[in-house]
């Protein structure tokens, strides 16, 4: 279900895309932020509850094996690399950080624009690490998140996003990306309370197998 990695072994991926599997990978969304733009203040009180839902997640996706993968905005900046990002984001006073560092053996994909695919390494390395399953969690619900969902939803991943780990500005705007996601793209959208890891990917297991397949 997932890679194994030796404590401090730098994140690495296999040459050849692992075609046969059905791994899950964990998505950390535009987390590693500044909050300096317009309508900032209003997310930024929401996500200290967001962070502390996704610290719990990574626990069990890190129990599991499966591997974390932070997909992060460059805000312009075009030599920026993830310890540029972080040393921004902890001198703007971002505290949530110390919730949900990167470790080193975390996945890191810078990108330029709203969804994670789109101009980044994403796309190439989930195949790599045999992966086919994405929990999508950060900022913003409306704009980040969703493209990036919709990109995933085309490329035939099965997604959970659970509500408790994302946020945006606007709740109804929110629970409108949420609904978009879980009647358009058939996104799990169940919180950690509701649902955890074992239980979703049984969900899916479940799912997978026809009657004609079933015991």
């Amino acid at each position: 279900m997932g890679v194994s990695k030796a404590a401090n072994a730098a994140p690495t991926a296999p040459f050849r895309d692992d075609s046969g599997s059905d791994k899950a990978a964990l998505l950390i969304i535009d987390m590693i932020n500044c909050f300096d733009f317009q309508g900032a203040d209003a997310l930024k009180a929401k996500v200290p509850g967001v962070a502390h839902a996704i610290a719990r997640l990574r626990e069990e996706m890190e129990k599991a094996g499966c591997p974390v993968i932070y997909v992060n905005d460059n805000f312009g900046e075009w030599h920026s690399e993830k310890s540029r990002l972080i040393k921004r984001a902890l001198i703007a006073g971002n505290q949530v950080i110390e919730t949900i560092l990167p470790t080193e053996q975390d996945y890191f994909i810078i990108k330029p624009q709203f969804s994670g695919f789109y101009a980044t390494n994403l796309p190439v390395l989930l195949p790599k690490l045999g992966v086919r399953r994405l929990i999508l969690t950060g900022i913003a619900t409306d704009i980040c998140v969703l493209f990036t969902a919709g990109d995933a939803h085309m490329r035939d991943y099965a997604l959970w996003v659970p509500e408790d780990c994302v946020a945006a500005a606007d709740d109804q705007r929110s629970r409108w990306a949420l609904e978009i996601m879980r009647e358009s793209m058939d996104a799990e959208t169940r919180s950690t309370d509701a649902l955890d890891l074992a239980g979703w990917l049984r969900q899916l297991d479940h799912a997978s197998v026809s009657p004609r397949d079933a015991p």
